[in-house]
């Protein structure tokens, strides 16, 4: 396995990322005990870094494996809080689900430009403070917007940017995939640490498995790419493709990634309209009260159903 330095943080992280969004609740919805075995075999393969969210539901999941193991991964997770007080909490939920005293990562989610990056500023204060303290190991950002990733490059403060990256630029909301190369490369010569997320576009660029990969591995200004993973044989497939890229042909004839994920809306939905809200990729729509799926906008990250208030949007 390769691994790499997060940056200047001295943080060193396996260049494949455990992503932990697609086994939780908003997509696959694994028991924690099978969603603990699948960071049990990343763990054991070599994978040291995972990536989660307060949102993902995954940190029962992820204690789990490290206790089966003993193993103590570099952990990242995100917050959407925008206040002193609800940073407190999404760091005290952190460390008490995760049994842990200290987390390496911390990130405000879903940044967009500058100005969501201000309307922030009071929780990333107190995570600033945490890191003094010890208690937070580096700071950032996770976004889908290049204006995000530019206006990082002047705040000093942001030391981990995680933006999507796939060949195809799909998710990016502002922009194409080169002007989000042009803004990463700018960082990573500021010495800012950055993990991709979104290789395949949420799924959607799954027919191009294997350029998709080769794209994500070639853009040395990425020092990790979450990947999420929803099987032991996609585990190790993955683990397989990042130690030896030079017999990605050779790998991928043994295995036929699953290329049908969609989202969908279950019949019990009350047309509310609140995932339309939520969606950054306006991949959502009402229309006479029947809730209507844009594919080609939707990134698959199963955001949309953590705002349904009858549960009736499901990524499978």
């Amino acid at each position: 396995m390769e691994y790499n330095l997060l940056g200047n943080t001295g943080i060193l992280v396996s260049r494949l990322c455990f992503g932990a969004l697609v086994m939780g609740p908003l997509q696959k919805n694994l028991s924690i005990e099978a969603g603990a075995e699948l960071i049990e075999e990343a763990l054991m393969l070599g994978v040291n870094f995972i990536d989660t969210a307060e949102l993902y539901g995954t940190y029962p999941h992820i204690r789990l494996a490290m206790e089966h193991t003993g193993l103590r991964p570099v952990i990242a997770s995100k917050s959407y809080a925008y206040t002193r007080e609800d940073a407190k909490k999404s760091i005290d939920k952190a460390l008490t689900s995760l049994g842990l005293d200290r987390i390496d990562i911390f990130l405000m989610h879903e940044q967009e430009s500058e100005h969501t990056i201000r309307g922030h500023w009071d929780a990333f204060e107190y995570y600033l403070e945490l890191k003094a303290q010890g208690v937070i190991g580096a700071v950032g950002i996770s976004t889908h917007h290049v204006a995000a990733v530019r206006a990082a490059l002047n705040v000093p403060e942001i030391e981990v940017i995680h933006p999507i990256t796939n060949k195809s630029g799909i998710g990016i909301c502002d922009g194409t995939m080169d002007e989000m190369r042009e803004a990463i490369d700018a960082a990573n010569a500021l010495g800012k640490g950055i993990y991709g997320m979104k290789p395949f576009g949420g799924g959607n660029l799954l027919h191009s498995f294997k350029d998709c990969i080769e794209y994500v591995l070639g853009i040395s200004s990425l020092h990790a790419i979450a990947l999420g993973m929803q099987s032991l044989e996609e585990v190790r497939m993955n683990v397989s493709l990042f130690n030896t890229p030079d017999k990605m042909g050779e790998i991928l004839q043994a295995y036929t990634p699953e290329n049908k994920k969609a989202l969908h809306v279950d019949f019990w939905c009350e047309g509310c309209g609140k995932c339309t809200e939520r969606c950054k990729q306006r991949a959502l729509d009402l229309k006479e009260g029947k809730l209507l799926i844009s594919h080609e906008r939707c990134v698959l990250c199963g955001y949309c159903a953590s705002s349904c208030p009858v549960f009736a949007l499901k990524v499978y």
